[in-house]
């Protein structure tokens, strides 16, 4: 992300994040784990503006590949395959949200606008991206270990949006409906991959 935000192709690459492919089932994808599922599709949608994925192969966790190899076993490259696409779990549950809260939130109409932040704990990721011109502030944190819960202190760039050290600001996590005040710039956070891997919270100044 820093390359594409911050390297010369800026002024001319814009990248289609994928989870998965056709052409290809990733490493970690190939365990049929449920969470690892969560975290690739909300890495791919809250990164990047333009994102897609290989489905339903993807909401129905298909994981069988080719052994050693990051290919599927049975692809639709070659045979054609019948789907259930009413077919509903969590992941279709979370990804609906996630497309929803992606439409009726400017910040995430926008690529370069990708700013990472520090946390305390390197099994964690943490980014904000901002939409000036309707102060859209949002924070993303992603618990990258699929098995443990992982806990530590981010780093919230709040100066960037004119709140100060003491003032109360909700994080308002949009797809729980949690909202948690702060009014420092370090706060903790902690996610257990079994309830939900990541938070997606909208800065507010109450």
């Amino acid at each position: 992300m820093h390359e594409v935000v911050h390297g010369p192709g800026r002024e001319y690459f814009r990248p289609n994040f994928w989870p998965n492919t056709p052409d290809i089932t990733p490493w970690i994808l190939q365990s049929g784990h449920e969470d690892t599922y969560l975290v690739r599709n909300i890495l791919a949608a809250t990164l990047n503006s333009n994102y897609g994925l290989y489905g339903p192969v993807f909401e129905q966790r298909v994981h069988a590949a080719v052994p050693g190899k990051e290919e599927y076993k049975d692809s639709e490259k070659y045979e054609i395959r019948h789907w259930d696409c009413e077919e509903r779990n969590k992941i279709t549950h979370v990804m609906t949200h996630v497309n929803r809260i992606r439409k009726e939130n400017p910040a995430f109409h926008d690529l370069l606008n990708y700013q990472a932040c520090t946390i305390e704990n390197d099994q964690l990721m943490a980014y904000f991206k901002r939409d000036a011109a309707t102060d859209n502030n949002l924070l993303m944190v992603v618990n990258l270990d699929p098995h443990y819960t992982q806990s530590g202190w981010v780093q919230v760039p709040i100066g960037d949006r004119g709140v100060q050290p003491g003032q109360t600001f909700l994080a308002h996590d949009l797809i729980t409906g949690n909202s948690y005040p702060w009014n420092q710039e370090w706060n903790y956070v902690e996610l257990n991959p079994n309830a939900l891997p990541f938070h997606l919270f909208r800065l507010e100044t109450k």
